[in-house]
């Protein structure tokens, strides 16, 4: 398959679609900061499976070439964490321990539903401080 792309980007362009190879076939490009978490979901019958990409950038340098971005917040529940590390981190801890509050004060686990409530809740209670 043969990918053409024309013109020239400049940096306050946008890249030609949101896929992550684009890049890839664009010459002579200024890239600014099109870096970005890549996370996706697959549901089958009995679950789903989560994967991300493992880097941390910082515009263009890579920071650290092994994040783990998948993180468990119950037992049964995982998120993918995009954006600042230090700020989704802060929320992934903060949403396990109220699920774990939640497990042993409602003597059972919680259900995605909860746990996505928990996540906007944080979020918007603090959103503030995230960057």
């Amino acid at each position: 398959m043969e990918m053409s792309v024309t013109g020239m980007l400049n940096e306050a362009s946008e890249p030609p679609c949101n896929c992550p190879f684009a890049l890839a076939f664009l010459p002579k490009i200024r890239i600014a900061h099109w870096f970005s978490s890549n996370s996706m979901a697959i549901t089958f019958a009995d679950g789903v499976i989560l994967g991300a990409d493992s880097r941390t950038t910082t515009g263009a340098y890579i920071a650290n070439r092994v994040t783990d971005k998948l993180t468990r917040v119950s037992d049964t529940i995982w998120c993918c964490r995009s954006g600042s590390a230090a700020d989704t981190q802060a929320v992934a801890d903060a949403v396990t321990y109220y699920l774990s509050m939640y497990a042993t004060m409602e003597g059972q686990q919680p259900s995605v539903g909860v746990a996505a409530g928990l996540f906007q809740e944080v979020c918007y209670s603090n959103k503030e401080q995230l960057s």
